[in-house]
């Protein structure tokens, strides 16, 4: 995404559109390609730092790579797993996410941003390419409407709308299930609610139901480390 970034940002934040001809769409089968040729090749589903390296080529060669951080705007916050950004027309919130929470391959990653868009639609995440963080760490772009006017939700008012969206706490509350999905970090940091009462859960963590999300978390999450 070079030439006229800032309006291509601003372009590719307008028209995104969730489906096959997606961004998201298109990393994850791509990704998924890498994993499944290292496996063919090694037998092992261990490839992260390979999908990374061919993500970031994939991008440039797509014309997915932003080069230059500036034109997300205003640094607004740093994150267990995003560099946080408020866009110039201070409408979004930008993140470049560095996959922190993926484990050994990136398949997580793209099945949680998904499964996010699906429950929470009202601040869903669209991804709009790739980029380095102040680290030099591969990161995906994503962006999510900025909410303004808001306050943090009680730990009474989340419990009560993930039971409202069939969900159960697990483990004293660290986190809530469905059986299809196990959802962490809905604290009230990362919870909101706007002026006419609507929730927004802008920064949560997802992993489908019994597939070692809980130890992965654990093992991951400064949040889950200070509680020990």
């Amino acid at each position: 995404m070079n030439g006229n970034n800032s309006e291509r940002l601003s372009q590719e934040g307008e028209c995104y559109q969730d489906g096959e001809s997606g961004i998201l769409e298109r990393a994850s089968a791509f990704a998924h390609r890498v994993l499944e040729e290292i496996e063919t090749l090694a037998g092992t589903t261990s490839c992260k730092s390979v999908q990374l390296v061919r993500l970031k080529k994939w991008a440039h060669e797509q014309g997915y790579w932003f080069d230059d951080r500036s034109q997300f705007g205003d640094y607004f916050d740093r994150g267990s797993e995003n560099e946080v950004y408020l866009s110039p027309d201070q409408k979004n919130i930008i993140k470049l996410n560095d996959f922190r929470y993926s484990d050994d391959n990136l398949t997580s990653f793209f099945e949680r941003i998904k499964a996010h868009n699906n429950y929470f639609p009202d601040c869903k995440y669209d991804m709009i390419g790739f980029a380095e963080n102040c680290d030099g760490h591969v990161c995906a772009v994503l962006v999510q409407p900025f909410i303004s006017n808001a306050r943090l939700a009680t730990k009474e008012e989340i419990f009560n709308e993930f039971v409202r969206l069939g969900f159960r706490p697990e483990d004293n509350g660290e986190y809530y299930t469905n059986g299809i999905h196990d959802i962490f970090d809905a604290v009230d940091g990362n919870v909101l609610i706007d002026d006419e009462e609507n929730m927004f859960f802008i920064d949560t963590i997802i992993y489908e139901s019994g597939t070692g999300g809980v130890d992965i978390y654990n093992s991951l999450s400064p949040r889950a480390s200070l509680s020990k």
